[in-house]
């Protein structure tokens, strides 16, 4: 990958961080915030959405162009879905609890809350949200974190709704679960004080950690979502939307540098060459009887080949930007927002059954040169008329430089075009809900994940590998009561890292261990009635039948009804079949029947009950 030296470019990055809460009810009505699996939809029903104007009477561009292409929304509904979650009823007033937790996540970033919350609609017509539109509040501004690099001012706090997931995408439409939409999430908006990738990747952990401070958001995959803000001196602000991980900022920054550095390199040429883009042809008649898949699909079904001329382009159209990514795949990207499969370009042509006599034909046909490239699109009449405009607009902001725009983060770091950057017109007050006076003074400020990490070094003597992983993990908030209830803090920790992990490598399904489960055992091995060594049993048992109280895997996984006799009798008959080593070997033999004696009492008594009886049992002998 290319080095950059960013200040010499003058690149200036910001983040949005969306991070979903974990309350028991959703922000605007009281139904539950579990995720559950769409084959277990009760019903479904249908939208279609269209765009409205704004107070001032102006359409936001975004939701114009996403209007262009018609598509049926279906939204699969559950035994608890409410008519809020339909739009068939205006939303309640806003979540206490949300606002509880957005207060302490303000307080951590060092910001000023509001006087009121006031809610907003946020114009969304992608069919993520059954009533066109997303709900969302402001509830701080002004607040600062640290980075090595210098502080990142953080600009705003909102508190919205979640969008609804996306289940499957067809060519006519798309299909939504209504499980997650109105989810509490907070938007965190840092200023763009970032001039690094490392400090972008740096600046989102940091929020990260302070987000899991609170003990109160959602973790795994989705419930976090990163974009980021990324622009160069010459270039232009382009916001890439959806990073999934935090250790993908970094790379996603480095690409759109790259990106850009590109396209103006690409701007550079095509000026030097005095580049233009031509009209928009019909070029049908170029590919009869063609051997192309493709293009003889659309002809045989009515539709036609429209090709656009790219004065100058030659070479440039099939350079790449971004690692597998070309400029013609800009133009694609934007040909397939209007249905279209793709397109076709010279620089990749003879290929895909297209054939040399066919590409000198068309660029015959458009009056293009040896130094032009030319663009095709084939599919019905209106798809293919709707693309290859888009395409032939795309060609021509290239002539410039860099379109500002929303990009969409894609899993290998490169970005692909989804949309134009919204604008003010999106926004517009909600009428249904009534401002919400703001107190931080009944807030208490959490205690930060790392210094979480040194109590629990310091308090409960974890090293500082595993009180890590405990303070970090999604399990910290049982930790914490278990050892509040009194319980070994190493046995804790140790359970919910590390045997949970490896009941997880073996194919267990710990993700049915509710924590209630795990108390539960946790109680038992306290108590004295359950061996530490017969946890994963018991917990095997459990995943494999959560409605089991802890007691009856004890029973199902065998390992009860264990007496100290009964451990003295195991314990003797290993002796009694060793007694040649313990003769020979005396206590240097206690490793080697260690582990043949819990083998015996597989995991039904405590390590140290058998351990002391094996060594008087083998001073007996010697």
């Amino acid at each position: 990958m290319t080095a950059y030296d960013y200040d010499d470019l003058g690149l200036v990055a910001g983040l949005e961080i969306h991070q979903q809460l974990d309350t028991a009810t959703k922000l605007f009505c009281g139904c539950p915030t579990e995720e559950r699996d769409p084959d277990s939809a009760t019903r479904s029903f249908t939208r279609y959405l269209h765009p409205t104007k704004s107070e001032l009477g102006e359409l936001d561009e975004a939701a114009l162009e996403e209007s262009q292409v018609e598509r049926e929304f279906e939204y699969l509904a559950y035994d608890t879905t409410c008519l809020v979650e339909e739009d068939e009823e205006p939303p309640h007033r806003l979540d206490e609890e949300a606002r509880a937790v957005a207060l302490q996540i303000a307080d951590l970033l060092d910001m000023e809350p509001v006087d009121q919350a006031h809610v907003m609609r946020k114009l969304v017509i992608d069919g993520s949200n059954t009533s066109g539109f997303q709900r969302t509040s402001l509830v701080a501004q002004d607040g600062q974190i640290e980075t090595d690099d210098g502080p990142v001012g953080v600009e705003d706090l909102l508190l919205e709704e979640e969008s609804a997931q996306r289940v499957e995408e067809r060519g006519d439409g798309v299909t939504f679960s209504l499980d997650r939409l109105g989810v509490p999430l907070v938007e965190i908006g840092t200023r763009p004080d970032i001039d690094s990738p490392a400090q972008a990747q740096e600046a989102a952990e940091t929020i990260g950690m302070l987000l899991r401070s609170t003990g109160a958001v959602k973790r795994g995959l989705g419930t976090i979502r990163q974009d980021v803000n990324v622009s160069i001196a010459e270039g232009a602000r382009v916001e890439i939307k959806g990073v999934q991980a935090l250790d993908q900022i970094a790379d996603i920054v480095r690409q759109e540098v790259g990106r850009q550095v590109e396209l103006l390199d690409i701007r550079e040429e095509l000026a030097a060459r005095d580049a233009s883009v031509g009209d928009v042809q019909d070029v049908s008649d170029v590919f009869a009887g063609t051997d192309s898949g493709v293009i003889g699909g659309a002809l045989s079904d009515g539709g036609s080949v429209l090709a656009v001329p790219l004065y100058g382009f030659d070479g440039l159209v099939g350079r790449e930007i971004q690692p597998d990514r070309r400029l013609g795949t800009e133009l694609s990207d934007h040909a397939k927002r209007h249905g279209a499969g793709g397109i076709f370009h010279t620089d990749e042509l003879p290929a895909y059954g297209v054939t040399a006599a066919e590409v000198e034909a068309l660029s015959e046909a458009v009056g293009a040169g040896d130094d032009d490239a030319v663009a095709i699109v084939a599919d019905d009449d209106e798809t293919a008329a709707q693309a290859i405009e888009a395409a032939a607009e795309r060609a021509e902001t290239a002539l410039e430089g860099i379109p500002e725009e929303t990009r969409g983060a894609n899993d290998d770091g490169t970005t692909r075009y989804l949309r134009p950057l919204p604008g003010a017109a999106r926004m517009y007050p909600e009428t249904d809900v009534p401002p919400v006076e703001l107190d931080p003074s009944t807030v208490e400020t959490p205690e930060l994940l790392t210094e979480k990490v040194d109590r629990y070094q310091a308090e409960f003597g974890l090293d500082a590998g595993l009180a890590e992983q405990v303070a970090y993990g999604r399990r910290m908030p049982l930790f914490e009561r278990a050892v509040d209830e009194g319980i070994d803090a190493t046995f804790a920790a140790g359970l919910l890292e590390s045997t949970l992990t490896e009941l997880r490598r073996d194919d267990v399904a710990v993700g049915e261990l509710t924590d209630e489960h795990l108390l539960a055992t946790m109680r038992l091995v306290e108590d004295g009635d359950l061996a530490k060594e017969g946890v994963g049993d018991v917990l095997t048992e459990l995943a494999a039948d959560p409605s089991l109280s802890a007691e009856e895997a004890v029973e199902a996984a065998g390992l009860s009804g264990v007496s100290e006799a009964d451990v003295r009798d195991a314990v003797s008959d290993v002796v009694d079949r060793n007694a040649e080593q313990v003769e020979a070997e005396g206590m240097g033999a206690f490793s080697a029947l260690m582990g043949e004696a819990m083998g015996a009492l597989r995991g039904k008594a405590d390590g140290e009950v058998v351990s002391d009886v094996l060594r008087e049992e083998i001073q007996k002998r010697a």
